[in-house]
């Protein structure tokens, strides 16, 4: 029964606390709560025990409850659940959450709207089962029903944007699912004619409309083809926006917002590409799961979002809630910084306007904190570093009793080491520094929410003291809040990942001795021990990433200034949120941090660009640089100091430290000969790279480039060169740095998806006939069928079918409905309505493995055998197509044949013999040839042809069925026969789907079982007609197909764009 819950007429309310309500239940005829009626609420409500509980979630603002609800009873089941509201509700009874209002005018416009429309219908129902299903799915309807209008109403101007979305979809004819976000106002670029018109943008295509001085222009775009976004300019326009394919560039300009409308194209391509073609972020970001769900706030709010924990180096998990302008009380300096407060699940954070001035990180643990008008941070500052530690410890005292004995001390401090000459001066310098840091300390704080300053990174730059060095790493890093709230987290994980084998485990074994070898506490088992648990526990942690080569070398670094536990997190943190997307199988973030350092270098060093025109050698060269952080080809008492700026600053550090030694070494590259000569110039360089007031004796470099020349090499400190690399280069911002990695992610990703193809095609060539060029076409067409599917048919075919680390042939493949329409598209052998059955026949020939898709591969070999094979080539391959799949073969009768073949001893090697085919079989293979000369030039002459081959075989085979039916069969014969008949469901396609007559009916029954014919016999009675020779030997040609194919491939797709609208768009956009 449907009831009317306030308190007016039952007399009491359920109050339920979900925030999530006044959200959700907007949709449709719903409304969000208010607080207008609190007060009456509380004055008319008779409290009882139940309520009491709730009461605090109707007064909380914060909760939303809405104070009127009109509920379904649901009979039978102990669980609440809600149609409009989404929440669960508790209690004895159950309901269904209909609708919700905040006042009773409110609720009595949908009680009438329910009386009206619903409550007339429900009596003819006889159970109250029924009821619930029907009023379920009509409140649903009324949801789906409203969709379009709540998407209208989330942007500036609804109406505007309704208007607009109901011009989109007439003028492109997309299939519902194809999103629209944004549209603006811009003028096209043809050569040097300007279009005015409207540009359109959806979740997966770009698209432009114009209609001028009677000339209608459509482009369409997908996202998955563009390889470059850029802003730049033209002879004739300052500012455009320029998109670059494969085959052509569009430039637009004349936007009213051209900084906006750059920004949401440059999210809606990243979001696709990253969709489509990088399963590791796809399946770590969940807002890419749902592309039906974004709109142009997501955008703007997922924009927000990244530079927020690119700034702040975040956890990849943080999601951005507010930003607010506000003013921090900044006690060193006793004033007030005006700023900006961001806040998201675990973080406040504070920038200052003035870049470098302070910033400020606030992870919201246990300790709760207070805020005060004169001073934020009053409550965080008193907190010693020392406190976390000792909690640490405190709450990992069971992690020290199991088997796996951790190291609790730096192995710097088991390993000391200390230098013979100089040591006094260098010992001193250490003194000092510490002092420095420790009045720092007092000034600024101490803990991970200590005021970050133009100071700090002064003090940063100089190099950390050693004894400091673990500490603030973890500080800067904010491992220490992972290893605060974590305890015992690593101990547990060394106990379950120790002692299992696996590739990652292998890996780590071969490259253990290879870790900082000449370091001593690298030469102990100690050393070594620690680190393998370490990188054991980091890939159990974490599969997806495992091991890596470079990580050995990093967490061999961080074992020497902090303890195991410690090193466990830091390592944690560069993997998963300052280096996010380097250590996976493809390297994809250190490829478009190389890209985005090649572009940096033609900003900042002119004159080396101008002598070295290939930029590439210098961006593969410094992929170590990333990776390892310089730690790989530096002396390692400098690269610490590298190591020291990195976990202060991020990647920002090791790019303008890059730009440092190529301006440092920039005469000798312009003079360099070849890219071995480059090479050999930095690694000397960097060779001697010294740090002159480390404490520790300088540590040979195994890893480092070693020449024969014996010229002397001038030395260059390490801090000289990290001041030089903040005073030169350091005024790149954070923001400009992620634009440029949105832009180069774009091009690094299009390169990957270049090389499978070339990779592809480098296998298929040698084994097909098809010119090269044909097959690269042909190789866009089966992509693109397969992306098209990812459009509009949900996301889960990408995670099945397309994985960039499988081999290159099998990253693409396609399932039936797909090889069907690209079938249609390209294939030589239409037969009218019987095109769908041959086209599954022929996708169940090439499914050898059953798993119910095909590679690139089959498909090209497929269509090469009707392109360009013999004709005996051809017949072999339709007589395939007509027999049942291999799958129905009885493996120990091929068993016994093998056995038997060895018996005799056959020397000489002779094809495989294919089954023969039954007379069922046999008249499906003469219906198919029937089709395939429809429409041929020569149809009349075929169809006699036919007739005449078609009599002559089954005359054959009657003489064959009457000399089986004397006794001249065996029993393995007719078993062997009886078994190639079609036994199951998965082979309906082998039987009869076009209406049979009812003269081949009757003479099925009695004989189908004996009645057989070979392929020999079919191909040698097809040669006697020279009709049919010629029709299968005459030349096709695959391009015209492929042309076509081109501009109606998106016309298949079901509620999909009609044939000649698309057909349009298509050809326009390869004008």
């Amino acid at each position: 029964m449907l009831m009317w819950l306030h308190c007016y007429f039952l007399g009491h309310v359920y109050a339920y606390q979900d925030q999530r309500c006044g959200d959700q239940c907007s949709r449709g005829r719903f409304s969000r709560s208010s607080e207008d009626l609190l007060n009456q609420l509380q004055n008319t409500l008779q409290y009882s025990g139940r309520l009491v509980g709730a009461l605090d979630a109707v007064l909380d603002s914060n909760a939303r409850v809405a104070p009127f609800r009109i509920l379904l009873q649901v009979p039978g089941s102990p669980v609440y659940s809600a149609i409009a509201c989404g929440e669960l509700l508790n209690g004895s009874e159950v309901y269904w959450a209909i609708a919700a209002g905040a006042t009773l005018e409110e609720i009595n416009q949908h009680w009438e709207w329910l009386e009206q429309n619903l409550l007339h219908t429900l009596s003819v129902f006889d159970n109250k089962e029924d009821i619930v299903s029907f009023v379920k799915g009509k409140v649903k309807a009324l949801i789906a029903e409203e969709t379009r209008s709540k998407l209208a109403e989330q942007e500036e101007d609804p109406e505007k944007f309704r208007e607009a979305l109901v011009k989109f979809e007439a003028r492109f004819n997309f299939p519902e699912a194809e999103k629209l976000i944004t549209y603006y106002s811009c003028c096209c670029w043809k050569g040097k004619v300007p279009r005015q018109g409207w540009l359109y943008l959806s979740i997966n295509h770009l698209c432009f409309y114009s209609f001028f001085l009677g000339k209608e222009l459509k482009l369409l775009v997908p996202w998955i083809d563009v390889q470059k976004l850029e802003r730049t300019s033209n002879v004739f326009m300052t500012d455009i926006i320029r998109i670059t394919t494969s085959s052509k560039e569009r430039d637009f300009s004349m936007f009213l917002n051209i900084d906006e409308a750059f920004r949401i194209m440059e999210q809606l391509a990243d979001v696709t590409l990253r969709r489509l073609l990088d399963n590791e972020i796809f399946e770590l970001d969940p807002g890419l799961q749902d592309p039906t769900q974004i709109t142009k706030r997501d955008l703007e709010a997922r924009a927000q979002s990244e530079f927020f924990r690119a700034f702040f180096r975040l956890p990849g998990k943080e999601k951005l809630h507010e930003v607010a302008d506000c003013s921090l009380w900044t006690p060193f300096n006793r004033c007030h910084t005006a700023g900006r407060m961001y806040t998201s699940d675990s973080y406040i954070c504070f920038a200052s306007k003035e870049s470098g001035c302070c910033n400020v990180l606030i992870p919201l643990r246990e300790n709760s904190l207070v805020f005060h008008s004169t001073c934020v941070f009053s409550d965080c500052e008193s907190r010693d570093l020392g406190m976390v530690a000792s909690q640490s410890e405190d709450k990992s005292e069971g992690e020290k009793e199991s088997s796996h004995l951790l190291n609790a001390e730096a192995l710097r401090s088991v390993f000391h080491q200390s230098g013979a000459e100089g040591n006094d001066f260098r010992m001193s310098r250490e003194q000092i520094k510490e002092r420095l840091w420790n009045d720092h300390f007092a000034e600024y704080g101490r803990t991970v929410c200590m005021f970050r300053t133009e100071k700090i990174r002064k003090l940063v730059a100089m190099g950390i003291p050693e004894s400091l060095r673990g500490k603030l790493w973890l500080l800067f890093s904010d491992a220490v809040t992972d290893l605060a709230s974590h305890p015992g987290y690593y101990g547990n994980l060394v106990e379950v990942s120790m002692g299992k084998c696996c590739i990652a485990t292998e890996e780590i074994e071969r490259d253990l001795h290879r870790s900082l070898p000449e370091h001593p506490a690298f030469q102990n088992e100690t050393g070594i021990a620690a680190l393998r648990r370490v990188l054991t526990a980091y890939a159990h942690r974490n599969p997806k990433i495992g091991y890596c080569q470079s990580m050995n070398i990093l967490t061999s670094v961080l074992l020497l200034y902090a303890k195991e536990e410690e090193a466990f997190w830091l390592l944690v943190a560069v993997c998963e949120r300052m280096l996010p997307d380097y250590f996976n199988h493809r390297v994809i973030g250190a490829q478009v941090d190389q890209s985005v350092f090649e572009e940096l270098i033609k900003e900042r060093l002119p004159e080396l660009t101008e002598h070295m025109k290939d930029l590439s050698t210098l961006a593969s060269i410094s992929l170590s640089w990333f990776l390892t952080l310089f730690l790989s080809i530096m002396p390692l008492e400098s690269a610490v100091n590298v190591v020291d700026c990195f976990f202060y600053d991020g990647i920002k550090a090791i790019f303008q430290l890059g730009l440092a030694i190529l301006e440092a070494n920039a005469a000798e590259l312009c003079n360099s000969k070849d890219d071995g000569h480059a090479l050999m110039i930095l690694s000397r360089f960097l060779d001697h790279v010294k740090n002159e007031e480390s404490p520790l004796p300088p540590i040979g470099n195994h890893h480092a480039f070693f020449s024969d020349d014996q010229e002397p090499c001038p030395v260059t400190e390490i801090a000289d060169l990290i001041r030089d690399s903040y005073e030169k280069f350091g005024d790149h911002s954070v923001e400009h740095i992620e634009h440029m990695r949105y832009k180069h992610r774009i091009r690094v990703l299009q390169s990957h998806e270049d090389t499978t193809k070339q990779n592809v095609l480098r296998v298929v060539i040698p084994d097909v006939s098809i010119l090269p060029e044909d097959l690269e076409e042909l190789y866009d067409l089966f992509k693109r069928e397969h992306l098209m599917s990812c459009y509009w048919q949900g996301m889960r075919p990408v995670i099945l079918r397309h994985d960039p680390n499988r081999p290159y042939a099998e990253q693409y493949r396609i399932d039936s409905q797909q090889f069907t329409n690209l079938y249609k598209l390209v294939s030589p052998w239409t037969c009218g309505e019987h095109t769908q059955v041959l086209a599954e026949r022929t996708f169940r020939l090439l499914d050898e493995n059953m798993d119910h898709l095909i590679e690139f591969k089959g498909f090209a070999s497929c269509l090469d055998v009707m392109y360009n094979g013999e004709m005996n080539e051809k017949i072999n391959l339709l007589y395939r197509l007509h027999i049942p799949p291999g799958d129905t073969v009885d493996y120990q009768k091929q068993l016994k044949q093998m056995l038997k073949d060895l018996a005799k001893e056959k020397d000489t090697k002779t094809e495989k013999t294919m089954p023969k085919m039954s007379q069922r079989e046999f008249i499906q293979f003469c219906k198919t040839l029937y089709s395939m000369f429809h429409e041929d030039p020569e149809e009349n002459s075929l169809y006699q042809a036919i007739a005449t081959v078609t009599t002559l075989l089954l005359q054959i085979g009657e003489v064959g069925q009457r000399s089986s039916s004397l006794g001249s069969g065996s029993d393995e014969f007719t078993e062997e026969t009886q078994a190639e008949a079609p036994a199951s469901d998965q082979d309906a396609v082998f039987t009869d789907t076009v209406k049979t007559t009812p003269t081949e009916t009757q003479s099925l029954p009695g004989t189908e079982g004996n009645w057989t014919i070979s392929f020999e016999q079919i191909l040698a009675s097809l040669l006697t007609e020279q009709s049919l020779v010629n029709f299968f030997e005459k030349p096709l040609e695959l391009k015209p197909k492929l042309e076509n194919a081109k501009l109606n491939q998106y016309c298949l797709k079901p509620n999909g764009m009609s044939e000649q609208s698309l057909a349009e768009h298509m050809k326009l956009n390869t004008q």
